[in-house]
């Protein structure tokens, strides 16, 4: 390993999917003499062993029949033969890439004791060389790369299971498909998934995802261990920071990694029932052994999220951007607020919650029609927006309401019917208005506000500030950036919600006003979409 000393990188990390690299000169001018060296020659190498192995990966299923695909390669000339030659070509890769050794740790555990082995943590896109070191077992992976020159060859020859995110039919079929292989009682050679679905920067373990614990078959964590600075945390999220792991690999000497074999961790009865519980245990079992927490956080799409009782939060809020924009447009904080109780007008008004760019920029108070496009974007994917998203996620981290003044403002915009209580569809989408991001898992919740009936707003309120999971979102997630919150301890009392418009009795934040029928009560939101 090169030898680490006072001129070190140092390392800024936000988030699990944040990394920054800061060089100091001297690996700055380093970096830059052998990687304009070496970078072109390993790569050039590294290229060619795989335009090599494109056609010989091919031969693997060539001339068979569908029936014949669907089986797995085990025995004759395509296993004793192209299987040595792909697996050395691969190795090759890597080594001329200056990962000249593996370390190993452990044993490998056969594929009828341990059907899938679970790998973590998914750092980058090198940490597929884990698969020369396991003998090639078969992998998981996007539909999408079949098409990808040379890559789509090796998956044929790998015999993947292939899924398509976005196509609910399509990751049905790779359940049953994960399933079969892992209960075929060694038919199917062994596989070899990371559980964490994507890459992170490495400080911690991300929730891991249920695909390698759905069979209840027993699993063998293997760990990943980068002791070069340079390498072990590149996250690869899109092709420039692909690139960059590729450069700063390549322009070392060598690159040394530790491939860690934990014992096979057979699941107990209330695991193979229950996927989720399993996964969150080898999680932190995993999490143990490399010394770093297990957190709850998930990527879901493109967007970094932390798990909350079913709640997806977004680790970046679209309401601090919208603040930020606002701000950069030149809007100070009473503007923001002059912004928001129009919104609010407008919500409660005979136009409705649904504005465009158009109608959203005069409301917001803004003079550039490009900052409205960007707001609506965050909330939205066409090019319209619920207006009740940005008015109740941009408060709540504002803090120019008490949380108490805010839930019954929600309240009120989501009592569709003005019955006093909710639908499981009324709280989900009131949930997803505060967080800002949809909520598509809201049943835990739900069935904590139903326990007494149809969810009040008194339900809601006291859920939230009292039920230990759903603290959390108060406490750290409606909260102003550098304030420190508790969450309301006083409850609604029954009868009285609508005076609710004042602020809590521990803050002298009045509500923003809204309309009321001739009686007092609040009006209905308007249901136009």
């Amino acid at each position: 390993m090169e030898r680490q000393n006072s001129h070190q990188a140092t390392y800024s990390s936000q988030h699990p999917f944040v990394h920054t690299l800061k060089l100091t000169r001297a690996q700055l001018i380093r970096g830059m003499v052998l990687g304009s060296i070496l970078v072109p020659i390993r790569v050039f190498l590294a290229v060619l062993c795989f335009l090599i192995m494109w056609p010989i990966a091919r031969l693997r299923l060539a001339g068979l029949s569908e029936v014949e695909r669907s089986r797995p390669v085990t025995t004759g000339w395509r296993r004793w033969l192209l299987h040595p030659i792909i697996w050395f070509l691969s190795r090759a890769v890597f080594f001329f890439l200056g990962f000249f050794w593996f370390r190993v740790k452990g044993c490998r555990a056969g594929h009828k004791e341990a059907p899938v082995l679970a790998v973590a943590p998914h750092s980058s896109f090198l940490d597929m060389l884990v698969l020369t070191e396991t003998q090639l077992p078969t992998v998981v992976s996007r539909s999408e790369n079949q098409s990808i020159p040379v890559i789509g060859a090796l998956l044929e020859f790998n015999q993947s299971v292939l899924v398509n995110r976005k196509n609910p039919e399509s990751r049905k079929r790779a359940v049953v498909q994960i399933k079969e292989r892992l209960t075929s009682n060694g038919y199917w050679p062994q596989m070899l998934m990371f559980p964490e679905g994507t890459t992170t920067n490495g400080t911690t373990l991300i929730k891991f995802k249920p695909g390698a614990f759905l069979a209840g078959v027993p699993v063998q964590p293997v760990l990943l261990h980068y002791p070069n600075k340079l390498v072990s945390r590149l996250d690869c999220v899109n092709i420039g920071i692909q690139v960059e792991a590729l450069w700063h690999t390549c322009s070392q000497l060598y690159t040394n990694v530790t491939v860690e074999y934990l014992p096979v961790y057979t699941p107990s009865q209330e695991e193979k029932d229950d996927p989720n519980l399993y996964a969150d245990n080898v999680q932190k079992l995993m999490a143990k052994t490399l010394g770093i927490p297990a957190t709850d956080h998930v990527m879901e799409g493109r967007v970094p999220t932390r798990k909350l009782g079913g709640l997806s939060l977004p680790l970046e809020p679209p309401a601090r951007e919208t603040l930020s924009l606002l701000h950069k447009d030149g809007l100070r904080e009473f503007e923001v607020e002059a912004a928001l109780s129009k919104i609010i007008d407008r919500c409660q008004s005979e136009q409705g919650w649904r504005a465009g760019v158009d109608e959203l920029a005069p409301l917001l108070g803004l003079t550039d029609r490009q900052t409205a496009a960007k707001i609506c974007g965050l909330y939205s994917k066409d090019d319209k927006v619920d207006l009740r998203q940005i008015y109740l996620s941009v408060t709540s981290v504002s803090g120019l309401l008490g949380f108490k003044s805010l839930l019954h403002t929600a309240f009120t915009l989501y009592d569709r019917e003005c019955s006093g209580s909710l639908t499981a569809v009324d709280v989900s989408d009131l949930m997803g208005a505060l967080v800002g991001s949809p909520q598509y898992h809201t049943e835990e919740l739900y069935t904590e506000l139903s326990l007494r009936g149809a969810p009040t707003e008194q339900d809601l309120f006291s859920v939230l500030t009292t039920h230990p999971t759903y603290q959390k979102l108060i406490s750290e997630y409606f909260t102003p950036e550098g304030v420190v919150s508790s969450p309301p301890s006083s409850p609604l009392t029954k009868g009285k919600a609508g005076n609710n418009n004042a602020g809590s009795p521990s803050d002298n934040r009045t509500a923003l006003p809204y309309k009321t029928a001739d009686n007092g009560s609040p009006l209905p939101s308007k249901k136009n979409d």
